[in-house]
């Protein structure tokens, strides 16, 4: 793994617009802000190439892109992501959920798909210095609901060239988007269909990377999903299909009746920054957290037989989410019978990330 600086190197330069949203506009889109619809005024950029690395920082007004056809991210998918919240507290300062843990994700995927690497340092800067320039998006800590600004980092191979190699011409940008809370009418149980025809991701492959493609892999699958009536999708692994992975977009978790909580091992599914978070915040709570692989008909049996108390969800979008009901062609497992402890974690993150717990882990990090 390559080494991470102490203190970020970008030379950033900021060219605010001439035209930021009203203060109208804004107080509507922050009232109602749904997720990923509506956009800051500004974006961060940086480029890169083999001669100059990492150049020409600059944070200037939200606009269009304009790529050449043969764009090599177009035709050949060399592109990594990344997803996380600004949060405002009460007393109106602006801080991230451990965004120098989302560089270091982004330093692993860029390995991966054969991208330059981004320093974790450098990363956190660009999204600081664009959450500064757009404060004012990230909503109030007094407006109703788990409201957040969700900033998308992205790294894309921009070399038009339609050759099979590494891109000699790389692009970074940051944007962002107010949020509002996933749950709208509140959180309640997701109910999940389980795939035995589609798989995520299979040893040595991508899985492990926060990478476009795996997401567009799990579509299919998603749409099986909702045809009956169903939240989301659950995948097995693909060498044997006996072995729960993740869902579409967020991790899983088994309680037991014994207090242990069980997490499928890492390795072919993505490393979320929730995950993460809740193993160690499990563990303050005292609860053993076992990271192991964990079998489909271990979580059926378990369910039935009341071993399993409950199943949850993880993601930075929803946070935490109560797992109901499990289907699949042919059958059913019941939703399990508590959601307590599922709940008592779910608050105890969100307190943290919105400053109305001490935040004991040192995970938040304060940008304005």
């Amino acid at each position: 793994m390559p080494s991470t600086p102490s203190t970020p190197s970008l030379h950033i330069s900021t060219t605010l617009t001439d035209t930021p949203t009203s203060d109208e506009r804004l107080a509507e889109i922050h009232a109602d802000p749904g997720f990923g619809t509506h956009f800051t005024d500004h974006m961060l950029t940086v480029e890169w190439t083999p001669d100059a690395g990492w150049h020409d920082a600059r944070v200037t007004p939200y606009a269009p892109l304009t790529l050449d056809p043969a764009t090599a991210v177009l035709h050949y998918a060399q592109e990594t992501f990344e997803g996380m919240k600004a949060y405002r507290h009460a007393d109106g300062s602006v801080w991230t959920f451990r965004p120098e843990e989302n560089g270091a994700r982004m330093e692993r995927s860029s390995h991966r798909l054969a991208l330059p690497v981004l320093p974790a340092a450098d990363f956190v800067q660009a999204v600081d210095a664009l959450v500064t320039a757009d404060e004012r998006w990230v909503p109030g800590a007094s407006e109703a609901g788990e409201k957040s600004l969700y900033v998308r980092p992205f790294m894309f191979a921009s070399e038009a060239f339609l050759g099979v190699r590494p891109a000699q011409h790389v692009t970074f940008m940051v944007i962002a988007s107010p949020a509002g809370s996933y749950f709208k009418g509140g959180v309640r149980p997701v109910t999940l269909w389980l795939t035995e025809e589609y798989t995520r991701a299979g040893r040595g492959g991508m899985g492990a990377a926060k990478t476009g493609g795996n997401y567009a892999s799990s579509l299919v699958a998603q749409q099986e999903a909702t045809a009956h009536g169903c939240d989301q999708v659950v995948f097995l692994d693909a060498q044997e299909g006996r072995y729960v992975e993740e869902l579409g977009g967020m991790n899983l978790y088994f309680v037991h009746d014994d207090g242990r909580i069980v997490t499928p091992g890492l390795g072919t599914i993505l490393e979320g920054i929730t995950r993460a978070s809740i193993i160690e915040l499990a563990g303050k709570l005292g609860h053993q957290v076992e990271e192991r692989p964990f079998s489909i008909d271990e979580w059926r049996d378990g369910v039935r037989s009341g071993r399993i108390t409950e199943v949850f969800a993880c993601g930075t979008a929803a946070v935490v989410t109560p797992v109901g009901e499990l289907r699949w062609d042919g059958g059913s497992a019941p939703a399990p019978a508590s959601t307590d402890l599922t709940m008592r974690i779910r608050q105890a993150l969100v307190d943290v990330q919105h400053g109305r717990a001490d935040d004991t882990f040192g995970w938040m990090h304060r940008v304005v």
